[in-house]
């Protein structure tokens, strides 16, 4: 059985199953990248929800794991060498578990390294714009008065969409026919642009027809609807 004592994590949320991975998450658009990535990929994990709304991503043993104090952070207790590793950054996860397993990023140098790019437009670009998009039409900020915050990452979003959607033009997936770690990255994101931050017309959505029906493609997946519930909240 795997020792994952040097772990004080594991003190706050003791892993049962030792010798799975261990996913310390939530159903946000980055948690929500790893569980379904686990799921496609048949990885046994034992995940434990990180109750965001209560501050438990900035507790000592979850700072331990994951200084930057956001979710996701996982520790697999089989890593390289066998010998266990934490890891936080769910873009750096992805990779890492597309690698352990050979799966989900193409084995062609040249496309890997293509498909990495498009996890890096949705951490660098898109993650960052749709949550301000959210932060302001949803949230706190809606009650400011001056718009042209909200505008500003309104048009952005539209740009960034704009960008997906010529990408995605003659395509199934980011990578072709290929379904990859980088439309796992972006599902999620898309997703809740639309759906939880309540911003479909805000952004003309429906403008954009090729990220539309890859979004549906997505979510039909059953390792993506089951991902998409995973950690289960209280």
């Amino acid at each position: 059985m795997a020792d994952l004592s040097a772990f004080p994590i594991t003190i706050r949320w003791p892993a049962k199953h030792p010798d799975q991975i261990q996913l310390y998450s939530a159903t946000t658009p980055n948690g929500v990248k790893i569980s379904i990535a686990l799921e496609e990929l048949g990885l046994p994990y034992e995940p434990h929800l990180i109750n965001i709304s209560k501050d438990e991503s900035w507790t000592p043993e979850f700072l331990s794991l994951n200084p930057n104090g956001k979710i996701p952070a996982i520790i697999d207790p089989n890593g390289p060498d066998g010998k266990p590793i934490g890891l936080f950054e769910s873009g750096a996860i992805l990779l890492y578990l597309a690698d352990k397993t050979g799966l989900l990023v193409p084995a062609d140098a040249a496309r890997r390294y293509e498909t990495i790019q498009w996890v890096f437009f949705q951490m660098a670009s898109i993650g960052p714009i749709f949550g301000q998009v959210g932060f302001f039409h949803k949230f706190a900020g809606r009650e400011i008065a001056d718009k042209r915050p909200l505008e500003r990452y309104r048009d952005e979003s539209r740009r960034l969409l704009g960008v997906l959607d010529g990408r995605l033009k003659g395509r199934k997936w980011i990578m072709g026919n290929d379904y990859t770690i980088a439309d796992i990255s972006l599902l999620g994101w898309v997703r809740n642009l639309i759906g939880f931050y309540e911003a479909r017309d805000l952004v003309g959505f429906d403008d954009f027809a090729n990220v539309a029906a890859w979004l549906e493609r997505g979510l039909a997946r059953p390792a993506v609807q089951k991902g998409l519930t995973i950690p289960a909240k209280d």
